[in-house]
């Protein structure tokens, strides 16, 4: 009988977020623990909020989804408060287990983001 084995991928990136971009909230995972996610909202002046709670967290690196075009003032407050950014497609996100929610897609994201397996993208400013 095959036993079922995981494979545990090394952690590359330990100080690394994940946040799952929406229209109405972004959604910060800052480890695997659910009880540490955390939900935002859109508007610009709650960007500080996010990057206290990430510095909070000694966080350096933010990855997120590029949906629509909700994530580009984000994308850009990031940078300029010195975080290396990294912009995933959201078919990184489609094959997750379960069912999918909000919290689960940025837990993911932080996840990728910690083994540093995306397919990434930069923007250039």
């Amino acid at each position: 009988m095959m036993k079922d084995k995981k494979m545990l991928l090394p952690m590359i990136n330990p100080k690394a977020a994940g946040i799952d971009i929406g229209s109405r909230m972004h959604v910060v995972a800052v480890d695997q623990n659910t009880d540490n996610v955390r939900s935002f909202g859109v508007y610009t002046k709650v960007h500080h909020d996010i990057i206290s709670y990430l510095n909070l967290h000694g966080i350096t690196t933010v990855a997120m989804e590029s949906t629509g075009s909700y994530w580009q003032s984000l994308f850009s407050d990031f940078q300029r408060s010195c975080f290396e950014v990294i912009l995933t497609f959201g078919s990184q996100t489609k094959n997750v287990k379960g069912k999918k929610t909000d919290v689960i897609d940025a837990i993911w994201i932080q996840k990728l983001d910690l083994v540093f397996i995306q397919e990434v993208f930069y923007l250039m400013i």
